[in-house]
């Protein structure tokens, strides 16, 4: 102490001669102002001296009551601490150490006085004081420092923890997980180009193995078009850094316009490899459900996913079709009453696949059935009261419905798979057996205790779904009406037989149109009244462009903005250079709503589910609650910043 003391009093002594001489220098001008400066430079001395004197005692007292506390002399007290320890006091002096703390962090430097801070950020220290333990780097060590108060100090002992962060660290970066790889499109070569099925399969196979043998990757080959490969948590974070390169090496395989493309299930941070081979499968299988082309990574209970940037493979399994729709006839010969549901704000593709699978079970299984729609809220209102023409029971609101279901009761989920975006969840819950027929891209909050799961992501939309089912389970159960019903949900998700269209879609098509449907008819539920038209163009007219994007904001106040706003998103792609649009506006529940659409060189799902939402890679939308519709815009476009457009 008596050194920090008398480093303070010579620039004191210098400062309080430099006032007394300017006082002797206005002595000869003003002796007024002479005795001010005067009485001003002592009295300033008299301060600093009375501050040195009590800063001196505070240090005496402090020592003193350490000591007390240690109930020993201090020095030989703390000596027999074998890690490094010291006392500091108010302001982070070192009051009292030992011989080890001095040895490993002062060396020949004598630490009394010094500031702890020397060897501790000023966070750590308050840190420490708060809590059982800190973790600090000093000099290349790791440390884990503990205190406890002392009389007017605190205790604070340093513990060696480097060895053991090392080994947990070797521990941490060579865990091990299981990951599972398959060829998404390997059958449809094999189907359509069965000379080049073989060739495509080892450049595959090649690029699986080069990429494996580079990153340290346990691989092997389990099945003609799966494989099994194993991570150390090193090697799966250089995989996560680089989003899983190995995707588009895979993806520029190509043959006559169709590019290979790979997906991958990861099963992270298990107890045993059983378990990360379990998690693996369930991720493998959200990869595939959201159209392949991914990595879908399950750690714990939260999926990450990466890639997903193609247009998906077309899958036409005819086999398939059937088991599943054996199955629904199983489920619907035992069920005593059912009930038919789509999503929140129903489209004409929600309403088209309920009315398909309505005539089913009415008129081939004579069952009980009703279809539970809002019809305030519905986007498809004229083809409910279209619909209702020739039976004005078929439609129940979510609320009434509830007086006809319970655990008895078989529920058809259509154009939905999540229980977040289902009309009534309340009846999904009291519904004691679910089939679910659905085309979006699998959501991570999806339905997961289905009797029946028809999802297939490469089908235009539900309607197309449907219709395949009514081609199995019964053909002459649906009439004009509701084959119009099924072909105007078709041509809302294809945009008029433009996007997601395959040779399903096309079948689908013929077979209503040989049930009666009018084209013309189906046309008309499309059309635009004056004032519509007038809103929407609106719209299109104001939009911005941002990457490839259109982006436009509908009025607070605009009539029928859902509709409207769909109608404008499918406006905006017929642009030059827009690859994807967005209409954002506020909607009936005072929520901000955004739709988004594209042909496909732009994901929209994966945009829309980072702000919380969902849909397929053309077609998506979210609902924000709680902000402004320039919030959204600011949002959105931050989203839009880095986003990948593929050919």
């Amino acid at each position: 102490m008596k050194r920090r003391v008398w480093t303070v009093i010579p620039a004191f002594l210098v400062f309080g001669i430099l006032m007394l001489g300017m006082a002797a220098l206005s002595y000869k001008n003003s002796t007024f102002i002479f005795f001010i400066e005067l009485i001003v430079s002592v009295a300033s001395m008299i301060v600093v001296l009375l501050f040195v004197i009590r800063f001196r005692n505070y240090i005496n007292k402090t020592i003193e009551a350490a000591n007390v506390s240690l109930s020993d002399v201090s020095d030989r007290y703390i000596d027999q601490i074998k890690t490094p320890a010291a006392v500091i006091g108010e302001f982070g002096e070192i009051l009292v150490f030992n011989t080890t703390f001095k040895k490993t962090f002062f060396r020949d430097d004598n630490p009394l006085n010094e500031s702890i801070t020397r060897i501790l950020a000023k966070e750590d220290i308050e840190t420490s004081l708060t809590s059982t333990s800190v973790e600090v780097d000093i000099y290349g060590k790791k440390y884990a420092i503990y205190s406890r108060k002392v009389l007017n100090g605190e205790l604070i002992t340093f513990i060696d923890i480097t060895k053991y962060k090392r080994i947990e660290r070797t521990f941490n970066e060579t865990k091990k997980s299981v990951g599972l790889i398959v060829f998404d499109n390997y059958e449809d070569f094999q189907d359509n180009y069965e000379g080049m099925a073989i060739e495509i399969m080892i450049q595959v196979e090649a690029n699986l193995q080069n990429w494996a043998n580079q990153n340290n990757i346990f691989y092997r080959k389990t099945f003609d078009n799966k494989y099994l490969v194993i991570f150390d948590e090193k090697t799966l974070n250089q995989q996560i850094e680089g989003r899983f390169e190995i995707l588009d090496t895979i993806r520029k395989i190509e043959y006559k316009g169709r590019n290979a493309t790979i997906s991958i299930g990861i099963g992270r941070n298990t107890a045993t490899l059983a378990e990360s081979q379990m998690n693996a499968r369930k991720a493998l299988d959200m990869a595939l459900g959201r159209g392949g082309d991914q990595v879908a990574l399950l750690d714990n209970m939260d999926y990450q996913f990466f890639g997903g940037v193609s247009r998906g493979v077309e899958r036409t399994n005819n086999v398939r079709i059937r088991v599943i729709a054996e199955s629904i006839r199983r489920e619907l010969e035992t069920a005593e009453r059912v009930i038919i549901m789509g999503h929140k704000t129903s489209d004409l593709d929600s309403v088209g696949a309920a009315s398909g699978i309505y005539a089913v079970v009415k008129k081939k299984f004579n069952k009980p059935c009703l279809i539970v729609c809002d019809r305030e809220k519905s986007l498809a209102r004229d083809m409910i009261d279209y619909l209702s023409s020739d039976d004005d029971e078929k439609f129940v609101s979510p609320e009434n419905a509830l007086f006809h279901v319970d655990k008895k009761t078989l529920l058809f989920v259509v154009d939905t798979h999540s229980a977040d975006f289902v009309e009534s969840r309340r009846v999904l819950d009291q519904c004691g057996r679910i089939i679910i027929i659905d085309h979006h891209r699998k959501m991570v909050n999806h339905i997961d205790d289905a009797n029946v799961n028809f999802h297939n992501p490469s089908a235009s939309s539900a309607s197309e779904m449907v219709t395949e089912l009514v081609s199995y389970l019964a053909e002459n159960s649906i009439n004009r009406i509701e084959a119009e019903a099924l072909l105007a949900g078709i041509m809302l998700d294809t945009k008029n037989f433009v996007l997601k269209t395959g040779v399903a879609t096309f079948e689908a098509a013929a077979f209503l149109r040989k049930k009666g449907a009018d084209t013309v008819e189906v046309r008309d539920m499309f059309a635009n009244s004056l004032e519509s038209y007038r809103l929407k163009s609106e719209l299109v007219a104001k939009a911005i462009r941002v990457n490839n994007c259109a982006i436009t904001v509908a009025d607070e106040d605009m009539e029928n903005s859902r509709v409207i706003a769909a109608q404008a998103a499918d406006d905006l792609l017929t642009i030059k250079g827009i690859y994807a649009s967005f209409v954002i506006s506020r909607i009936q529940s005072r929520d901000v709503n955004i739709s988004a659409r594209s042909y496909g060189k732009i994901n929209v799902q994966i945009i829309m589910e980072n702000l919380g939402g969902g849909g397929h890679q053309t077609m998506a939308a979210t609902q924000i609650k709680g902000i402004t519709l320039e919030e959204a815009r600011e949002r959105l476009i931050e989203e839009l910043t880095n986003v990948e457009v593929t050919n």
